[in-house]
């Protein structure tokens, strides 16, 4: 199976329920490949989720006075050990810098979280050619350690996300296969992006493609076990 990550954003919903259907419908044998990313007052559901919870944010600290941002100890208490790093919604309206994103890795490398690292191009970059869009995502990557075995990368053009219009098939192949083959050692690269159970099929059947990540859509628990199905049937390349 490859990776199926939910990415709940900041939508309302109530995560107990949610949970209760994954529950009665999930194959156990398949939850070490999903991760949940609920809004943070939903994280305490964490202990008693029948798959892995994920933080959207942290804060790269043990606690202190930072106002309005959850920390490590939150996190441990919750019992969360993945999170979200890198998210262009949190780069560009919250003005997160690469530099803060790489230092929100490098704090979690330390405490052994898996850590999804979201990285994507506008499309003005995309209209300049695939050459410019690889040479914009290795920079987002600088001073990763990619050897960390907890690393995804997540690949999210931005002009994609939310707006219903997937990047095309031969697009998200020859991005995601041009990243691999100039990242050593190689990493698990997953696509986000519109993702819906309409085009999962498509995406997750690419050999360059280890995972999607599911925005929006993942509100209905229908659409996530349907991608998850689609997901059970395909292997890492």
């Amino acid at each position: 199976m490859k990776f199926v990550l939910a990415n709940f954003k900041s939508y309302a919903l109530d995560l107990l329920p949610y949970l209760e259907r994954l529950k009665k419908n999930l194959p156990q044998e398949l939850a070490p490949f999903i991760t949940l990313f609920p809004s943070l007052s939903a994280l305490g559901a964490g202990k008693i989720s029948c798959v892995a919870l994920g933080a959207q944010n942290a804060y790269p600290a043990l606690e202190g006075a930072f106002t309005g941002e959850v920390t490590l100890h939150a996190l441990q208490e919750w019992g969360i050990s993945s999170l979200l790093i890198g998210h262009s919604e949190r780069r560009l309206l919250l003005g997160e810098t690469p530099s803060f994103c790489l230092e929100k890795f490098h704090f979690f490398r330390e405490q052994g979280f898996q850590i999804v690292f979201c990285i994507g191009e506008p499309l003005a970059t995309r209209n300049l050619g695939q050459d410019v869009v690889l040479d914009h995502l290795l920079k987002q990557l600088g001073g990763l350690d990619l050897s960390y075995p907890k690393l995804i990368i997540a690949y999210e053009p931005i002009w994609a996300i939310g707006t219903g219009v997937s990047a095309r098939d031969s697009d998200i192949a020859s991005t995601i296969g041009g990243l691999k083959q100039a990242l050593k050692p190689r990493v698990k690269v997953v696509y986000g992006g519109s993702v819906q159970a309409s085009n999962a099929e498509a995406i997750l059947s690419l050999p360059e493609v280890d995972g999607v990540l599911i925005g929006k859509a993942c509100l209905d628990p229908q659409v996530l076990l349907d991608i998850i199905k689609i997901s059970s049937t395909k292997e890492f390349a």
